[in-house]
């Protein structure tokens, strides 16, 4: 009998969800492009499902960021919120459930919007690269990793940002005063806030921060999607795992503390542009802040180079 494959049956990796090389020649192989389509869905719906899990964390980590905001703090000075486990505590104490889960349907529609577009165009970036430079897409090319992953999260940002300025703004409101950090902004939901916000400072008051959500997301998509890859590659064939659950959660863990470390002094920039109160006289544009730029100043000048981590250890806890 021949063992020669039938010519209806797929490629053997088809079925394992990697995408499909054709045979060009003895020598060559074309790979398919990813469809980002395909790949904005999978990433939305794996991003809601990871972040019904991390709300908690990314309320936690929003309080942590603007607690003491701009506030020389004497050591031993008393605040709210100490650590990632006390402020757990703490907010299930006096919020319950709901003040951890807070802002939770807006982060729904983050994800889908932000991860969905970021993750979905990933794939399809580095194609139409190797495409467009004549290299094999079949390689794994650290710099048009790198591009990729950062041209999607810029895109992903600037499209998202109406709704991380109101996510922002409900994970940071609380009911109890016990547990208030930060300006506080009181929405009813999110398209409360999208209202509000649109009413009294129109569409560029959706759009405040924009820029730096744009430099936090940028960042942490170049350093988070090609190290994730590398990562992923060297668990396969250093670690002999399995291309599966196990391999990309441990992948994800690693690459995760890397994003974080990179990741967080951006992240309070963009978490302080966001959350800041209008001017009281113009009542547009940000009491605070002029500028990302400003805000790191400021922060620095004031609390020191420290500060700039506030709140690492669930940010770390989230993206990991």
């Amino acid at each position: 009998m021949s063992n020669a494959p039938l010519q209806n049956s797929p490629p053997p990796l088809a079925v394992a969800g990697i995408p499909t090389v054709v045979a060009a020649t003895p020598t060559q192989v074309a790979v398919r492009k990813p469809s980002a389509v395909y790949g904005f869905i999978a990433a939305g719906i794996a991003a809601c499902g990871a972040v019904t899990i991390t709300n908690p964390a990314e309320v936690i980590k929003t309080r942590l960021q603007l607690q003491g905001e701009l506030v020389r703090q004497a050591p031993g000075t008393a605040r709210i919120y100490t650590n990632f486990g006390q402020a757990f505590v703490h907010i299930a104490k006096y919020e319950g459930i709901r003040g951890l889960q807070r802002g939770l349907g807006c982060a729904y529609m983050y994800q889908i919007l932000m991860n969905g577009t970021r993750l979905g165009l990933y794939d399809p970036i580095k194609h139409s690269i190797h495409s467009l430079f004549k290299t094999d897409p079949g390689t794994n090319n650290s710099f048009v990793n790198i591009v990729a992953g950062g041209t999607g999260g810029l895109l992903s940002a600037a499209l998202a940002s109406p709704l991380f300025l109101i996510k922002t703004r409900l994970q940071s409101y609380s009911s109890h005063e016990a547990s208030r950090v930060g300006h506080q902004h009181y929405y009813k939901h999110t398209f409360d806030g999208l209202r509000h916000v649109f009413k009294t400072e129109g569409v560029r008051g959706l759009y405040r921060g924009v820029d730096a959500s744009m430099m936090r997301t940028g960042v942490g998509s170049s350093v988070q999607l090609p190290l994730y890859d590398v990562v992923k590659q060297n668990m396969i064939r250093v670690g002999g795992l399995e291309n599966g659950a196990l391999c990309h959660a441990l992948s994800s863990l690693v690459s995760g503390f890397f994003l974080a470390l990179a990741m967080n002094p951006f992240d309070i920039i963009a978490t302080r542009m966001y959350n800041q109160a209008p001017d009281p006289v113009t009542g547009r544009g940000g009491m605070l802040y002029k500028s990302p730029i400003d805000c790191a100043l400021k922060t620095v000048r004031t609390e020191g180079v420290k500060a700039l981590y506030k709140g690492f250890t669930a940010h770390y806890l989230r993206i990991g």
